[in-house]
Order: structure tokens, then sequence, then C-alpha cells
């Protein structure tokens, strides 16, 4: 994989993907920033959030249930000195669907979390991690 990190102006970066995507980092004010995006740490756990979330859809839906929505709020904590790595992350899914099953939800999440989720696994190298879910019926 490929990517590429370019400045823009102050501490504002633009990142660049393999896939053609693009998205605008910035720090806060107090730090330089013009807050023009995310910070780099916020992307990292968005794209967590995303990881997680796409294998909790893929494998509810390959497990033929009728999920219609996915939610994953997500809370953090890091480090208080340097390197302030994340100490502690909180998933919590919404899954809304016609008649899921708890069962299958936990299972998803549990595989998510200890087998698929590569990004979610190399956070747990400093992060305590949890997860809880809400099941939502759509009917």
């Amino acid at each position: 994989m490929k990517l590429r990190v370019k400045l823009i102006e102050g501490v504002a970066f633009l990142g660049e993907s393999e896939s053609g995507h693009a998205l605008v980092m910035d720090g806060a004010p107090e730090g330089g920033g013009r807050n023009l995006g995310p910070r780099p740490m916020e992307t990292v756990l968005l794209g967590t959030g995303g990881c997680t979330a796409y294998d909790v859809v893929h494998i509810l839906r390959k497990g033929r249930h009728a999920i219609t929505d996915c939610v994953v709020e997500i809370e953090a904590e890091r480090a208080s000195e340097d390197p302030k790595v994340f100490t502690r992350i909180h998933f919590h899914f919404r899954v809304t669907g016609d008649r899921l099953q708890r069962e299958a939800v936990e299972r998803a999440i549990h595989l998510s979390a200890e087998k698929y989720c590569s990004a979610s696994i190399m956070l747990a190298k400093t992060a305590t991690i949890t997860h809880d879910f809400e099941l939502v019926d759509a009917s």
C-alpha cells in the first residue's frame, strides 16, 4: 500500500490514498492549525471504526442476517506523556435490522476484534479495547 501526505500550509496536510481518495488533516489552533480537518489521531480512530464496522456488516450479511444500518460510536483516552498512544478505546455498536439475533451480532463483533480488524488489533498493543452493542429492530 502506498500513500502520500503533503503539507498544505501551517500544519494542515493532504493525505492521498493509493485508491485515489484524499482527506485534509489539520491541527488545533493552539497547535498552529486552522481546524481545516480532523486531527491525524482522530483519523486513526475513524479508520479503525470503519475497519471494524466493515467487518461486522460483512460478517452479518454473509450470514444472511437482514442488517440495514450500523453505527459505531468510539470513545478513547490517550497517554498524557509522549508518545501519546491510545490507552483505552471503547466501541459502541448500534446495529439495525429485521429480527437480528443478539448472538450473531456479538459473534460478528468478536470476530472483527479478534481476527479481522487489523487496525483495532494493532491498537490493542497499547490500548485496552472494549465493545458493547445495542440492537434496533427495523420492523
